[in-house]
């Protein structure tokens, strides 16, 4: 039930986006259309999910038990590029057609920090885990789940955007003026969710 706990939690409670404002950049910048937002979160999940198992075994292994903690942005930066690099050169090689489709959001995972925010916060062990033991499991677990929360944030963004650019908006209100009223006012809807994780620990878990 905990595991559950974090998937609900990181999704819509700690959104990503919404409530930890990482990745607003991709959120602001690819979310004019949901099939690219679909592509760009799809993209994010594979990469973000590589990225935390990798970083929490240099973070472990390598940069804990040689006490160089302080490298650890520098390694993970490091680290997410070359990820991305070698994602795309095994998809152009292995499966080109998947290679064609999300080869044009693999680049710009370099540069979100939501991959690299979620590869610290999992190495320094200071995500929710609802009670339990921060390991690579919960990790994964989380990273997972912040990974839906930020595609799921970034659809309905784009579904938004997509209607509202069918609509007669001021002039001083079109381009990223009404975009940002508009992540705004989804911010402040998914803070409805605040409190939910905590109710439902109280039910399930005591």
């Amino acid at each position: 039930m905990a595991y559950i706990l974090i998937f609900i939690t990181a999704i819509f409670v700690n959104n990503v986006v919404l409530s930890q404002f990482l990745g607003i950049c991709p959120f602001l910048g690819v979310s004019k259309k949901v099939d690219t937002a679909l592509g760009m979160g799809a993209a994010v999940a594979f990469v973000l999910t590589i990225a935390t198992i990798v970083t929490y075994l240099i973070q472990v292994y390598l940069l804990e038990s040689l006490h160089i903690e302080y490298l650890q942005t520098i390694a993970f930066i490091l680290v997410i590029a070359a990820l991305v690099q070698m994602v795309e050169i095994v998809l152009k090689k292995l499966s080109p057609s998947l290679y064609q489709s999300l080869g044009v959001f693999l680049p710009l995972i370099t540069t979100n920090c939501c991959i690299l925010g979620v590869a610290i916060q999992v190495g320094m062990g200071t995500y929710n885990t609802q009670g339990l033991e921060p390991n690579m499991l919960t990790g994964v677990v989380y990273a997972i789940s912040t990974a839906l929360g930020f595609g799921l944030a970034m659809v309905i963004f784009a579904g938004i955007r997509e209607h509202l650019s069918m609509m007669n908006i001021p002039r001083g209100m079109q381009g990223m003026g009404i975009a940002l009223v508009t992540a705004g006012l989804l911010a402040m809807a998914f803070m409805g969710f605040s409190g939910v994780d905590a109710g439902l620990a109280k039910a399930f878990l005591g």
